[in-house]
């Protein structure tokens, strides 16, 4: 499918050649479109040439455009492996001395080949031995729920700190951004019990001064009078507070609460992160709070207001990929030289 639109060199050469087929004279054209007699003889010259093709843009000297490729391929072998003794990552300047070329030419050359050496993620891989029965049995409970049954993701947000401004913020105005100081001062934390219904984006939660077993439950049991009918099966994680004997005697206690555990290093298949991250870039982080009362009841009302209008959260990977995209880095990384 052809682009709407086109660079204007290249839309100036192709008035060139209508022109041209027009009958109209060198001279006119170049005084038409603000160009010289010799350049409208190149472009004539260019479509006699190659045809359409000619009028394309031309690689400029002197821009990066006219390196070896053997030079380009040393380029990119030496950005890909371990920079020089005292240096975390190569940088454009360390990387264009050790290859003979200006750093712009080595700049050109990694964005051409999508390399940012400047740049570095951080990853975890589950080593979980039961890895591929836990992600079937969580996706399968997001792309096919069970019927007459209620899904849950839930988890904990603990340490959430009450953090207060040294000084009043400055609000938003006409060209001038909101701003705050960045010390501050510790007013105590909370634990953010939160959990996410499936099937209409609903979160349930409840702010907690403590994080233990004890907590849990009192929010485990707070789920189980919010859905009282259905069989209830709750997606929660690894933590030691959901295992303890309170907990395990009140689970036997009541069948038709269900635990699925996702794999260990695996929190991302916890849809519930996904609610927790937006609370913080939307709620937490730019507030000052005075107290813990303050951000009890800052959290509360972000909940009542997510609630009446949530945002859908659609799982869309399969099984299948994940336990496959798991063994490739699985593989990967027990390969990968570190140095």
């Amino acid at each position: 499918m052809s682009r709407r639109s086109a660079a204007t060199g290249h839309v100036r050469r192709g008035r060139v050649i209508l022109l041209s087929s027009e009958g109209t004279r060198g001279v006119e054209i170049a005084q038409r479109l603000s160009l010289s007699v010799p350049q409208v003889s190149r472009i004539r010259r260019r479509f006699f040439e190659s045809g359409v093709a000619g009028l394309a843009d031309q690689p400029k000297p002197g821009r990066g455009n006219n390196v070896a490729e053997a030079k380009v391929r040393q380029v990119v072998a030496t950005v890909m492996g371990p920079p020089p003794a005292g240096h975390s990552h190569w940088s454009t300047r360390v990387l264009a001395r050790r290859v003979g070329l200006g750093a712009t030419v080595v700049h050109k050359i990694l964005r051409a080949n999508d390399l940012k050496p400047h740049l570095s993620r951080t990853f975890k891989v589950s080593r979980d031995p039961e890895f591929s029965e836990k992600v079937r049995d969580i996706v399968g409970l997001y792309l096919n729920p069970p019927e007459k049954a209620v899904v849950i993701s839930m988890d904990e947000k603990t340490q959430v700190q009450a953090l207060e401004r040294t000084q009043p913020m400055l609000p938003l105005r006409p060209g001038q951004v909101e701003r705050r100081t960045h010390d501050y001062r510790r007013n105590g934390v909370l634990d953010l019990y939160a959990a996410l219904e499936i099937a209409s984006d609903r979160v349930v939660g409840a702010c907690r001064p403590t994080h233990t077993g004890r907590d849990f439950l009192a929010f485990l049991k707070k789920l189980e009078r919010e859905f009282p009918d259905d069989q209830l099966h709750v997606i929660l994680d690894n933590s030691s507070t959901h295992k303890t004997p309170d907990v395990r005697g009140w689970l036997a206690a009541h069948p038709r609460v269900i635990f699925h555990v996702t794999p260990k290093s695996a929190s991302w298949m916890n849809q519930i992160e996904g609610f927790f991250s937006i609370l913080t870039r939307r709620s937490l982080r730019r507030t000052s709070f005075p107290s813990t009362k303050a951000l009890r009841r800052h959290i509360e009302a972000f909940l009542g207001n997510w609630n009446q209008n949530p945002t859908p959260f659609v799982w869309t990977k399969s099984a299948h990929r994940i336990v496959r995209d798991h063994r490739k880095l699985v593989a990967r990384i027990s390969r990968t030289g570190h140095y």
